[in-house]
């Protein structure tokens, strides 16, 4: 494997840590040693390991089949779950994972709208399709006065260059005149309520509200990305800003810990996936889309994840945050933490944290933040390398003591 390992996100040097297994909120690596684990799989684990409700129910589908050339009814129960939760969600269509959720609800905008282009928020991450992937490392060398298309792979093509329009995160004014210059041609605006990598601050409700205007006086879509901020709320980050988006897109916690995506919205924007009349405008496919193992696990990690499971996770994401905020103001180090209910995200920058500019780390800052998070490794906890963390359900009070404390003693090394 070209450098030791199959996701360039958990390589690290000299060489990764390997997992032997997890239990709750704590995993054990190969060599046995044992760790509080703050990023679950990038925040997909959000009942931790080996939670027995989900464990027995996928138990029980293993002796049935773990996957079929034809539908089965746990799509059925978790596509009624979602539509529940989510108001402006009609129609699901599962995929397997939340990059191909992007990949097809871009696809269906333009399916739909018969425009050719999309807009998206600088340094925000859509996962890996090419045009979701614009703009999401661009650095003070490239990115120009105002937000600009920038490659982030090596040979993307320059027609997905210039079918990508970029706009500010939580800049009103910027974003809708670079809109409005490009309204003709628009098919969707796609914006993450809560963008990790733009910062991981909350998208402010003005701005979401200013989209939602400029969509509906345009006939462009507007897509929200819940792949990760579904875990914010109940009825997700739309049901926490009061804004019904046309198309959401989901994976993550709603797999219960395997592999899973989903698009959902309108019904009339949804029947472009409809093939009961015919040739769809937009057929799809996936061999393991909808599989009951992913399913069945989806629909009991949901369950689980009711308004109380919501409140325990706020509360400690407001106690981490609160803890890590003041480590930093005892340390003499320079640096904030940002985030919202169970996510939370580390910064040595100076100055507040607006957007993804601001939140961009020098070369001195990344080597800070290296050194941190390696220090979280050694006192026991794991992060994210570029310094997020993402609580579970598992998690106690007393946990978030001691990962506070880890972070006490990694600032103590840097100051």
């Amino acid at each position: 494997m070209p450098g030791g390992n199959t996701r360039t996100t958990v390589f690290m040097e000299p060489h990764p840590l390997y997992g032997a297994r997890g239990q709750g909120c704590r995993v054990w690596d190969v060599d046995g040693v044992e760790r509080i684990d703050c990023i679950n799989n990038f925040t997909a684990m959000i009942h931790g390991y080996a939670e027995p409700h989900i464990n027995a129910a996928v138990a029980e589908q293993l002796a049935l089949g773990t996957a079929f050339g034809m539908p089965t009814p746990s799509e059925i129960d978790l596509a009624e779950l979602l539509c529940a939760r989510l108001p402006s969600v009609d129609h699901v269509r599962f995929t397997n994972s939340g990059t191909e959720a992007v990949m097809m609800a871009l696809k269906a905008a333009r399916a739909f709208t018969g425009r050719p282009k999309i807009a998206k928020c600088e340094g925000a991450y859509h996962g890996s399709y090419d045009f979701a992937e614009i703009s999401l490392d661009s650095s003070p060398e490239n990115w120009g006065n105002t937000p600009r298309s920038v490659p982030y792979s090596k040979g993307t093509p320059q027609g997905v260059l210039d079918d990508v329009v970029v706009i500010p995160f939580n800049d009103i004014e910027e974003s809708l005149a670079i809109l409005g210059r490009q309204s003709g041609e628009l098919a969707a605006i796609l914006v993450d309520p809560l963008p990790n990598r733009a910062g991981l601050i909350p998208a402010d409700a003005d701005y979401v509200a200013a989209l939602r205007r400029f969509c509906d006086e345009t006939g462009t879509l507007l897509i929200f990305d819940e792949v990760i901020s579904f875990r914010l709320g109940f009825h997700g980050a739309q049901g926490l800003w009061g804004i019904n988006p046309d198309l959401t897109t989901l994976g993550k916690i709603i797999g219960g810990g395997f592999p899973v995506g989903a698009v959902g919205g309108r019904g009339d924007v949804m029947a472009v996936f409809d093939p009961s009349s015919g040739r769809p405008a937009l057929p799809h496919g996936g061999t393991f889309s909808a599989n009951p193992i992913s399913m069945i696990a989806g629909r009991v990690a949901m369950e689980l994840l009711d308004e109380n499971a919501y409140a325990h996770l706020d509360s400690l994401g407001a106690q981490a945050r609160a803890g890590i905020a003041e480590a930093f103001a005892k340390s003499g180090v320079t640096g904030s933490v940002t985030g919202a209910g169970s996510l939370l995200r580390v910064h040595f920058t100076d100055g507040p944290i607006q957007g993804y500019r601001s939140a961009f780390a020098t070369p001195e800052q990344a080597r800070r933040m290296k050194q941190f998070t390696l220090g979280l490794i050694n006192n026991g906890v794991l992060a994210a390398p570029y310094g997020l963390m993402a609580l579970s359900t598992p998690m106690t009070s007393a946990d978030i003591d001691l990962v506070v404390d880890a972070v006490r003693k990694s600032l103590a090394t840097l100051a």
